[in-house]
């Protein structure tokens, strides 16, 4: 037998080991960020400072990730321009803020629930814009998913008052405004590339929270306690810029399908995380809620790869 084969052969097991154990850590350093967003606003920032902490520290590591992407590539067209700049608005900087602005008033693992619907919201969007068809078993997976949620919200609405409902639909629409980000990436993403589209998208919406705060805030708010800044640091790096790279060596090496399946640890890992290191409680509605919504996610993703075989 020839040696080639065989050394592929047993590369084979090694290569898709290490691409879903990357897109697990990638998935467990994402979950992160609303971790540290908690632990920050126990310092008294608030969403517009602390979100322009966090991309100011993440600019130059974006910005530099465009730079390099784009080496030897054709020069941007003034549509391509114009994709970024919309893609930036929708997928970074709207998503990005809507959520830091949501985990002012409900829990990490709530957050991190919501936002795991968002296969579905980019399918519902595919039947508005685009008339297409949703099979029973993703509309099951669907309905399953969002009865998670519901289970979860309903819990917290009991603790925590009305604020869970402005909470829980600042952080809805944060999925929603990264689910139409997804819906028009395709075509910029096939021409520019992902690691291009990225770093230029995510440059600009840095550079836009940055002028939201230097609109919206006195020069004065930038004074914030030091963990602050060195929460903004590691999120900027472990929680933002680490995952991005991880989930793409993992895709290289095992495909979107099953490094989605990895991230499934993402909501498990941010609601662990959440009651060891911010002491949420975590009740047997949590537990029922996650598992209701990774079981729907389970089934929704399952039933798409089904008909796309």
């Amino acid at each position: 037998m020839p040696v080639a084969p065989v050394l592929m052969a047993q590369e084979a097991p090694k290569k898709i080991a290490s691409g879903l154990l990357l897109a697990t850590l990638g998935a467990i350093a994402f979950s992160g960020k609303a971790i540290i967003v908690k632990l920050a606003y126990r310092y008294g920032v608030d969403a517009v400072t602390l979100i322009m902490y966090r991309m100011l520290f993440a600019l130059p590591i974006f910005a530099l990730m465009g730079w390099w992407s784009s080496r030897g590539k054709p020069s941007l067209a003034r549509k391509d321009y114009l994709g970024i700049l919309g893609l930036g608005i929708t997928g970074y900087y709207l998503a990005s803020y809507l959520d830091f602005a949501g985990l002012s008033y409900i829990t990490a693992s709530l957050e991190r629930l919501i936002l795991y619907l968002n296969p579905t919201l980019v399918l519902l969007l595919g039947l508005l814009l685009y008339k297409r068809h949703i099979q029973r078993t993703q509309a099951l997976g669907m309905a399953i998913s969002y009865c998670g949620v519901l289970l979860v919200f309903g819990h917290e609405i009991k603790l925590e008052g009305s604020d869970v409902v402005l909470g829980t639909v600042l952080v809805f629409f944060s999925a929603v405004s990264y689910a139409v980000y997804l819906s028009f990436s395709g075509e910029l993403v096939q021409r520019l590339g992902s690691l291009r589209l990225v770093g230029l998208a995510t440059s600009v919406a840095c550079l836009l929270c940055i002028a939201q705060f230097l609109v919206l805030r006195p020069w004065s708010a930038a004074l914030v306690a030091p963990e602050v800044i060195w929460l903004s640091v590691l999120n900027a790096t472990l929680c933002t810029a680490v995952p991005v790279v991880l989930v793409m060596m993992a895709i290289e090496r095992v495909g979107a399908s099953l490094a989605s399946q990895a991230g499934m640890v993402g909501p498990m890992s941010t609601i662990l995380m959440g009651v060891v290191i911010l002491g949420e409680p975590f009740t047997v509605w949590v537990a029922m809620g996650t598992v209701l919504v990774i079981a729907g996610i389970f089934v929704f993703t399952r039933s798409g790869r089904s008909a796309s075989s």
